[in-house]
């Protein structure tokens, strides 16, 4: 009987093993979300996940480029500079429209700067009457449609619960929104991962 027992160990084992491997390599058609924080390795990272896909939409819902704001244009400039030429760029904040209407894989990145974008579109930081109901409708349309996506998507997020309390109560907000939409975002994934100093942890 111990004999049977250490073999049902080693078994489990291995078989914990080959599930690793499969969702890790075998889930192609499947939805990832990375997390991590600022400077983590995420956006490397997820570009190499659909890497090996020849023709591949990468979702930019962030603010465009401008000269008022030269570090955010750089950091733009890094992005696209990584891009092989047969990705095409999408820059929109109508990413459940994307979702619904893909017949591509698409990388959207990220989830926070499209989350930035959206609460200044529904009147959140100047707390704009109706503001939250306006919020609520454009999570719900945009989870709707990551649920139904039918082709390989990675989408990237930053990771905010780790850091301190945000000292003001726009970073507060922003903090407590889009630590729940990770959390629902998550839950409608096939794999889930974390970056840190460029790691990654499979959550």
């Amino acid at each position: 009987m111990p004999g049977m027992t250490k073999l049902t160990h080693r078994l489990a084992g291995y078989l914990e093993t080959l599930a690793r491997t499969l969702r890790r390599y075998g889930r192609d058609e499947g939805k990832v979300l990375v997390l991590g924080g600022v400077r983590s390795g995420k956006s490397r990272h997820a570009e190499r996940l659909v890497a090996r896909h020849p023709h591949l939409v990468y979702v930019a819902p962030g603010l465009p480029p401008s000269d008022d704001d030269p570090e955010w244009a750089a950091r733009v400039a890094a992005h696209q500079a990584r891009r092989p030429s047969n990705w095409k760029t999408v820059e929109t904040t109508d990413l459940a429209g994307v979702l619904r209407s893909a017949t591509e894989p698409l990388l959207i990145d990220c989830l926070g700067t499209w989350l930035s974008r959206v609460l200044d579109d529904v009147g959140a930081w100047e707390e704009k009457r109706g503001w939250e109901h306006r919020l609520d409708d454009r999570l719900e349309d945009f989870l709707a449609a990551w649920a139904a996506a039918r082709v390989p998507v990675v989408a990237v997020s930053n990771e905010v619960g780790s850091g301190v309390v945000p000292a003001t109560s726009s970073g507060r907000l922003f903090r407590d929104v889009l630590g729940a939409l990770n959390n629902r975002v998550s839950a409608d994934a096939d794999r889930v991962q974390l970056v840190v100093a460029g790691r990654v942890l499979d959550l």
